[in-house]
This record gives structure tokens, sequence and C-alpha cells, in this order.
């Protein structure tokens, strides 16, 4: 009978950590949520922001962009330009070979 009872105890023991009710209050916790909230308000874009003048986002020229556009249609885009990322040298041979 006993070994019966002990599953059961210890099941609910730890169920009640699951709780979310406030025993003081009786009602629902007030921070049950509140990673959902957070996730949520933090990956939504606001649909309606305001920049200053310094503050323009990167390609928000309206005229490069239509000229861009142009471009692109007659296939007429400007060819990427290579750059090194590292200056100076290294002394000839010193690298594996």
């Amino acid at each position: 009978m006993c070994s019966k009872l002990l599953p059961i105890a210890a099941a609910a023991l730890l169920l009640t950590g699951c709780n979310t009710i406030d025993a003081r209050t009786g009602s629902a916790d007030r921070q049950f949520g509140e990673a959902v909230a957070w996730n949520k308000a933090v990956q939504t874009i606001n649909p309606d922001p305001v920049y200053t003048a310094e503050a323009t986002p990167a390609g928000s020229d309206g005229a490069k962009a239509a000229a861009a556009s142009q471009r692109y249609r007659t296939d007429k885009v400007k060819q990427v330009e290579a750059i090194g990322t590292s200056s100076g040298g290294a002394a000839s041979g010193s690298g594996p070979q």
C-alpha cells in the first residue's frame, strides 16, 4: 500500500512547483508569461518609425535606389569593387607553401 502512495505523493509534490496561482491573492502570478511578452516586444517592428535627418537608415536615398533599380532592369549593374583586408606584407617565403 505504501509503495503505491509514494510515487503519487512525489508527483503531487513536484507538480506544486508548476503552480502559477499567487497564494495571497488567489489570482494568476503577475509575472506569468513575462518571457513571452518580452520576446514578442523585442521582435515587433515599429510600423511607423520616425528618423532624424542624421539618423536615416542606410539605403533610404530614393534617387540612388531608383538608379540602382534602373541599372538592374537594364542589366547594367555596377561590378563589386574588390578590396583587400590586410595592409603591409609578409616577408617572402615566411608563410606555408
